[in-house]
């Protein structure tokens, strides 16, 4: 394919993926304001793992906000793409072929999105600012990388939204409200850049436990059910001069914090 490296950066994942793991991911894109006012709602699924579902089920999101969204999926693994190409034949709108953090792409096409979840979690905290700045370089001129991990069912994810300058700009964290315990579930699938820095004296672990504090306070309205204590502890952490994003999103078990509020020291 035109546009293609013969030497893709990045290391081959591992590969795991899995019907509906990546659903909150792509909900959230689906409705974010950068796909909704682009001309060319090209999105990228970078290192898709071994088979076709998630840049699959991925369009089939985007298109019930953008009925001409596109999707790109990229893996170094020559292998899992021809297998993703049999798997994904007929279905327009999706395509595959090799690639790494370089974002092939033929004829100069630039995404307003590159998806990047479960990705960074095998390299190094340094290697990240690189990464980062290779893939939003591919970047539509107000696209947005979203760069993150989540559990091997899609019940707890977290990603950082990082604009086309490589500079993050927010945290989300989204949880599957049903039989949740505490939030700080979510310390465990944090992002790259902030798993390590899940400690005492970082911004990111006062977050966390800030969430966790919350969601305790408000057990007493627990009766009216989870979203209803969810949005109560968001209403709380809002108050306490967190600088909360995407408000809408708290009834999905989802939180958006700006990135200055947990950057690593």
């Amino acid at each position: 394919m035109s546009g293609v490296t013969s030497s893709p950066v990045g290391r081959p994942t591992r590969g795991t993926t899995g019907t509906n793991r990546l659903r909150r991911i792509d909900r959230w894109i689906a409705r974010h304001p950068v796909l909704r006012r682009t001309e060319d709602p090209l999105v990228v699924d970078l290192g898709f793992g071994a088979s076709s579902v998630t840049p699959v089920e991925m369009l089939s999101r985007l298109r019930r906000e953008r009925p001409d969204a596109r999707v790109v999926g990229l893996e170094i693994d020559p292998e899992r793409v021809e297998r993703a190409r049999v798997e994904a034949r007929g279905i327009d709108g999706v395509r595959f072929a090799r690639g790494g953090f370089e974002i092939p792409l033929p004829r100069g096409e630039r995404p307003a999105v590159v998806r990047a979840m479960n990705v960074l979690r095998q390299y190094d905290e340094g290697d990240v600012a690189d990464a980062w700045a290779l893939m939003c370089a591919r970047l539509q001129p107000d696209g947005i990388l979203v760069e993150g991990t989540c559990d091997e069912i899609g019940r707890v994810a977290t990603w950082i939204e990082v604009g086309a300058d490589a500079e993050p700009r927010s945290l989300t964290i989204s949880l599957r409200l049903a039989g949740l315990d505490v939030p700080s579930i979510a310390a465990e699938r944090l992002p790259k850049a902030l798993i390590h820095r899940n400690v005492p004296g970082e911004r990111v672990h006062e977050f966390v436990a800030s969430v966790d504090r919350e969601w305790t306070r408000a057990a007493a309205v627990a009766p009216f059910g989870p979203v209803h204590r969810w949005r109560t502890a968001m209403h709380t952490l809002a108050d306490a001069g967190w600088p909360l994003v995407r408000r809408e999103r708290w009834r999905l078990g989802e939180v958006g914090v700006a990135w200055d509020a947990v950057a690593p020291r």
